[in-house]
């Protein structure tokens, strides 16, 4: 399975962006996709999360009501919907994809390489 994210960029506070995640190869052995984030120094953290069939959700607090995660079928895609974006949302994010619905991110086996998102103040 190959993971393509891109959707990053500049953005104000209070601004909205939208990550896309594209998903290619072996995709019927997926059960779950995610979004995870990095800054520096911390350890990357669980954002959102999609069931590959089915579709239901399942978000981390920091991100619940302001982050919507979705997925295109047909398209293979899933997209993280990014509003009311504050300065420590400023990180480099990533989608995941696993066999298995779970938020650890050492469960995920595919990785997508990064976006990195910059929200200015």
């Amino acid at each position: 399975v190959q993971l393509q994210a891109f959707g990053g960029g500049l953005v104000q506070a209070g601004g909205s962006l939208r990550l896309s995640c594209a998903a290619s190869g072996r995709t019927f052995s997926l059960y779950a996709m995610a979004w995870f984030r990095q800054v520096p120094g911390k350890e990357r953290e669980f954002l959102a999360r999609i069931r590959w069939s089915g579709g239901s959700t399942y978000y981390a607090d920091s991100v619940k009501g302001r982050f919507t995660i979705s997925r295109d079928d047909a398209k293979n895609t899933v997209y993280l919907q990014m509003n009311s974006l504050k300065p420590e949302d400023t990180a480099v994010y990533y989608c995941a994809a696993s066999g298995v619905l779970t938020v650890v991110p050492d469960a995920f086996p595919y990785w997508g390489q990064g976006t990195l998102v910059t929200v200015s103040s």
